[in-house]
């Protein structure tokens, strides 16, 4: 087996996962657009945009680098790739207008590309306005963009912004807030209506929430640039106060939604060129209201509400139809399926249903009334694109490679680009249809030519029983041969949090580095999807409801006895790893089940549900005054007193997600317990490393400290 450097396991992305993203067809239905590495070997993750030509099945490089691509992050901007978790450079955004034109932002800049045989022109320069979350209008006709917390448009041909928002300069909008963006999956704050003449968007006030201040201690300098000030609205306390408008961008002329009885504005959807679809949520997040909003005679209805007593999962499944009916989404009988609704809020027809989830809309065929989407049906570990009629009938699977398929489909033609992959296979790229067999055109393989793959080999897929009617699933990474059959030392590679699903049929699986070198020394990895997580139901989901920390740990413990019990993990050398959620589940297997695990790496670990945020934390624990008890049972702190095992603490000090506080109010109780411990810091890393250099430093010390411990 070849070995295995700390490079190879912090290299970004992984190997074979540096393919095509953010895919879409040309307006002519003869092109298919994506951003790629221009040059995977030597930068790879530094994307430029590709053309790729169905009748010629020719790939064409089209742009790979703009001015504005050397720019200094802004705060703004470093703030928004941690929401979109984006690590990649380069061209890394693009838009379609209904012309042919493209929007392409560069830092603060926004370039247009009138056509894929031009040269971008520069639209709207950074040394003018700071251009955050620029679109093209549908029509076509216009760009907007934030700057300095009001909107703006300008003609796609050129000339100066105009400012059609104003109002409190303590107020912003057209931005997303914090929680919106990070818990909502809401990345903006305003959205264009079909025909051009409307743009609903949302001001937040976050004079009420938390100021949270983070220090750049790394800094070489000192002074005012070294403090960055949050407003971090935490489990309890006060939230923004968001309202949504919708002003006319001729007039500059507002008016108001009334959505006071709800905390939260979810989603926002237009309907036609004067309605509005929005979803909103109670604060408790057991009721969501979608309701739609007539601009004209500034009527809201109430269309769907839905309540369930455990929480409401969000989701982007909303599609209108044709103005009289849309497609809705809902987990009411405990998995998420789709139905088909008047606006007058009658149900017509359930059209999927079972003991399966779908996952996301695919496309739509209005005239045939057909909806494409993918899901779980036949297997929780894999991904699959269907199509059912309406009506619920005619249910037919249109992917058949076992394994994880992702899809971007061209509803006028029935073409779609199948993104596939399995443990065996890295992700390929297809032309398919739905009117035919077979694949049409390879549009991406992926070669490797980078990495020896022999020295990777795909994890077992395991299947525990946890009851009579529950299992749970898992893979583990086994040592090669020249480390005999076991007992091995084995380490445990976790999340458990909900919204997550580390074990399927996907090539991410099998390039997670760190398991595969950890394998490559003699370690055995048992990845393991506890109760909690994702894609098997509200009920499996559901079982932290109040009480995180709890029976999440339980199946990491029964996953490892059963290990135990086949012979091949040693019980007297087992360690674990996580980051995140799964710093916090490291945590707290260390601590609820100190006689089993004796070593732990906590990568920018929650520690106390209080010092985390509103959205997330009170859907799964209520607030801390209504579970006063959860939160003291759920928080690594109260058992912190049961550690034995050694523990390694991994932290960046200017995480704005899980703030360094978490660590800091840990490492408290570890001294005040008198209870050794390993503190690892980044100074000038978030909530996940970036540097390659730091990244590389990291997975080098997280090897030797499991080398240490479990030897």
């Amino acid at each position: 087996m070849m070995a295995f450097s700390a490079e190879d396991v912090s290299r970004f992305p992984p190997p074979g996962l540096d393919f095509p993203t953010s895919i879409t067809f040309g307006i002519d239905n003869q092109k298919i657009f994506y951003l790629k590495s221009v040059d995977a070997l030597k930068s790879p993750g530094v994307k430029g945009l590709y053309c790729y030509d169905i009748a010629e099945s020719k790939e064409t490089l089209i742009i790979d680098r703009l001015g504005g691509s050397d720019q200094t992050e802004s705060l703004e901007e470093q703030l928004r790739k941690q929401r979109l978790r984006q690590m990649s450079t380069g061209i890394t955004e693009y838009m379609w207008s209904s012309t042919g034109k493209l929007l392409i932002p560069s830092g603060h800049d926004i370039y247009i590309l009138d056509s894929i045989l031009e040269t971008p022109r520069l639209l709207v320069s950074s040394s003018e306005y700071s251009c955050i979350d620029p679109k093209i209008s549908p029509d076509g006709k216009q760009v907007s963009f934030v700057s300095q917390g009001d909107l703006y448009v300008v003609d796609i041909n050129g000339g100066t912004p105009i400012q059609i928002t104003s109002g409190d300069a303590e107020k912003t909008r057209g931005l997303a807030d914090y929680v919106a963006q990070e818990e909502m999956q809401r990345r903006t704050g305003y959205w264009w209506s079909p025909n051009s003449s409307y743009i609903a968007f949302t001001e937040v006030d976050e004079r009420s929430v938390s100021e949270f201040n983070i220090t750049h201690l790394g800094k070489d300098s000192y002074g005012p640039d070294i403090y960055e000030q949050h407003r971090y609205p935490f489990s309890g306390d006060t939230n923004p106060e968001v309202r949504l408008g919708v002003v006319e961008v001729k007039s500059g002329s507002i008016k108001w939604v009334e959505t006071s009885k709800y905390e939260y504005i979810a989603r926002v959807d237009w309907i036609d060129g004067v309605r509005l679809f929005i979803q909103l949520q109670t604060r408790s997040q057991k009721e969501l209201q979608a309701s739609y909003f007539d601009v004209k005679d500034m009527l809201a209805m109430p269309v769907i509400t839905e309540n369930n007593e455990i929480w409401i999962n969000l989701h982007d499944m909303f599609r209108n139809v044709d103005g009289n009916r849309f497609i809705w989404a809902s987990e009411r009988s405990g998995y998420m399926h789709l139905y088909l609704y008047s606006y007058d809020g009658s149900l017509i027809s359930q059209i999927t249903s079972g003991e399966w989830q779908v996952d996301s809309i695919a496309g739509i065929n209005t005239e045939a009334e057909q909806i494409y989407f993918l899901a779980t049906l036949e297997d929780p570990r894999e991904r699959h694109l269907y199509s059912v009629d309406f009506n619920g009938n005619n249910l037919e699977k249109l992917t058949f490679d076992a394994g994880m398929h992702s899809v971007f489909m061209n509803s006028n033609s029935g073409d779609y680009v199948d993104v596939f992959h399995n443990l065996t296979q890295p992700p390929t790229i297809n032309l398919r249809s739905i009117h035919a067999d077979g694949v049409i055109d390879t549009i991406f393989r992926q070669d490797c030519d980078d990495f020896n793959l022999e020295a990777i080999e795909p994890p077992e897929m395991i299947t525990i029983k946890k009851s009579e009617d529950i299992e749970l699933y898992g893979a583990i990474y086994r040592p090669s041969k020249k480390f005999g059959t076991g007992p091995f030392p084995t380490i445990v590679s976790v999340y458990g949090g909900p919204h997550a699903q580390m074990v399927t049929n996907g090539w991410n699986l099998t390039v997670s580095m760190r398991a595969q070198y950890l394998r490559s020394k003699g370690f055995l990895v048992l990845v393991l999807d506890n109760m909690g997580s994702a894609r098997r139901g509200l009920e499996f989901e559901s079982v932290i409801n109040r009480n995180m920390g709890d029976e999440e740990i339980k199946d990491q413990v029964l996953g490892l006895n059963w290990l135990i019990s086949q012979g091949i993990a040693d019980e007297n050398r087992i360690g674990i790893y996580g980051w995140s959620y799964g710093g916090y589940m490291a945590l707290m297997c260390l601590a609820k089940s100190p006689s089993l695990f004796k070593a732990a790496v906590a990568g920018a670990p929650v520690t106390s549900w209080d010092g985390y945020d509103t959205h997330y934390t009170e859907r799964y624990m209520g607030t801390p005054e209504t579970n006063e008890v959860g939160y003291t049972d759920s928080s690594v702190m109260t058992h912190v007193k049961n550690i034995k095992g050694q523990l390694l603490i991994v932290h960046g000090l200017i995480d704005e997600n899980v703030h360094f506080r978490h660590t800091a109010r840990l490492i408290n109780s570890l001294i005040e317990e008198k209870k050794q411990y390993k503190l690892l810091i980044f100074p000038d890393e978030r909530h996940m490393p970036r540097k390659q250099s730091d990244r590389s430093y990291m997975e080098t010390e997280i090897l030797e400290f499991f080398l240490t411990a479990l030897k």
